[in-house]
């Protein structure tokens, strides 16, 4: 096995495990209300409906978490999986609620994603750059994407 290769994606790897594990929760959370007695029917379809929005929106995390990380800098962009993790969780719970209760998990969800994307975008603008200009601003930029993802972190 070749541990360069896997030094360079070990983080997104963890990350992409955890939301794996993540899924297994929803649904078991789904599978526990559908198998409950005296659960109400309103209370199934919100945890249903809950776990479909965030499995709608999976794919889309994990294309632009794994490409910002191979194509920028694999540490800022699990750490935003990790935060983005934490707002999916937020907006399952909050779901389970009142509705309003799962608006700032969404939100802080679709801040991330709006990150992972440009963090891909700047990372292929970067390797363009370099390919085509001979200009080489990579280490500049990956600098300047982990500074910035530290401003994830501000509500």
């Amino acid at each position: 096995m070749d541990y360069i290769v896997v030094e360079h994606i070990f983080l997104l790897v963890l990350v992409t495990l955890f939301s794996v594990m993540q899924n297994a929760f929803f649904a078991q959370k789904v599978e526990k209300e559908g198998r409950s007695q005296n659960v109400k029917a309103s209370t199934l379809e919100r945890v249903s409906c809950a776990n479909r929005n965030c499995m709608d929106s999976y794919p889309t995390f994990l294309a632009v978490m794994w490409c910002a990380g191979l194509c920028l800098n694999q540490a800022p962009a699990a750490f935003a999986g990790i935060i983005y993790l934490f707002a999916r969780q937020k907006y399952f719970i909050g779901y389970m609620g009142q509705t309003c209760q799962s608006t700032p998990g969404f939100q802080f969800g679709k801040r991330i994603l709006l990150f992972l994307f440009l963090m891909c975008i700047v990372g292929i603008v970067s390797f363009l750059l370099v390919r085509y200009a001979s200009s080489d601003y990579k280490e500049y930029v990956e600098t300047i994407t982990s500074a910035a993802s530290a401003l994830l972190l501000i509500p």
